[in-house]
């Protein structure tokens, strides 16, 4: 492969040029010259250059990909030939929403990062749809019904949701007795949470309205609830702590979200994948308790 591709697909890894060279043990000039050179002979801008960092152009983003696949294929097959599987290194950037990631994922990265020390890990949490292309992230941890042809879906879990609130809610406001009686209810649903979509067998009813309390965070939605404020649909795994132990309680238990909703990892498709994002599948695949969340706590409600 021509050495001004690997440069770039550094940089591109890195996001700088300091970190490409400290990554190649060459200097930042020398980074810098290689890619004029390859951006002078495609014809292109392959980065927006600001005073602070460097950003992938449209361009660039393809570029990327289609030299990020070769450079997989080329580990692959190197791999196939010596019989051996590449030790899990690098930084592995990775995605997952707010309230999943700080209670399934961050306590058990401990033991991750132990048993592979050489991979540098970067965890962005946000309850934001992520792109996992515009954003270069390796692996992202999705909450879905269906995962796009372009990127390779793992099951983690079932995403099972029930609506819920506290006692002290039920107390002041009363507790509904049918499912069309939550619109005379505060109901509480984070942005782009709503309609909620649910099911009773073969029946279907859609809730549609404002939440009480306007809030970009599933997390708010959750402790808004446990204190009280008003009626939500959360997933198990958000709220089995606090159905355990009582703070919240579960209403309508026939109604709930559609079986086919689950947990995910998924990372972009390509014709080989780094040994850090499969041991990160695999790791998470043995940490989550996925038989839990499948049975829930309220089974046969």
């Amino acid at each position: 492969m021509d050495p001004d591709y690997l440069v770039f697909a550094r940089i591109a890894e890195g996001g700088s040029l300091s970190a490409a060279a400290r990554a190649m043990q060459i200097s930042p000039a020398m980074v810098s010259r290689r890619l004029a050179r390859l951006e002078a002979r495609l014809g292109v801008r392959l980065f927006h250059r600001t005073t602070r960092k460097l950003a992938l152009t449209e361009v660039g983003e393809r570029f990327h990909g289609d030299i990020a696949a070769i450079l997989h294929a080329l580990t692959a097959a190197e791999s196939r030939l010596t019989g051996t599987r590449a030790e899990p290194a690098g930084v592995l950037r990775v995605s997952a929403p707010t309230s999943f990631g700080r209670l399934h994922v961050a306590p058990k990265l401990h033991a991750f990062l132990a048993r592979f020390p050489r991979i540098t890990l970067e965890l962005n949490l946000s309850d934001d749809y992520v792109d996992l292309f515009a954003g270069r992230f390796d692996l992202a941890i999705r909450v879905a019904a269906t995962i796009p042809p372009s990127l390779e879906g793992h099951r983690l879990s079932s995403s099972r949701r029930l609506l819920c609130a506290s006692p002290a809610y039920f107390e002041r406001h009363g507790v509904p007795v049918a499912v069309e009686a939550l619109s005379g209810h505060r109901l509480l649903a984070a942005a782009g949470q709503m309609p909620w979509r649910l099911v009773n067998g073969r029946r279907r009813y859609s809730v549609d309205g404002e939440s009480h309390v306007r809030t970009n965070s599933s997390e708010v939605v959750r402790e808004l609830a446990i204190t009280g404020v008003g009626i939500a649909l959360r997933s198990l795994w958000d709220v089995d702590s606090a159905l355990a132990d009582g703070r919240l309680v579960p209403v309508l238990p026939s109604w709930g979200s559609t079986s086919d909703l689950a947990v995910h990892a998924v990372h972009p498709r390509g014709p080989s994948t780094s040994p850090a994002i499969l041991a990160l599948v695999e790791f998470l695949r043995q940490s989550v308790d996925a038989a839990f969340w499948d049975h829930g706590l309220v089974q046969g409600a």
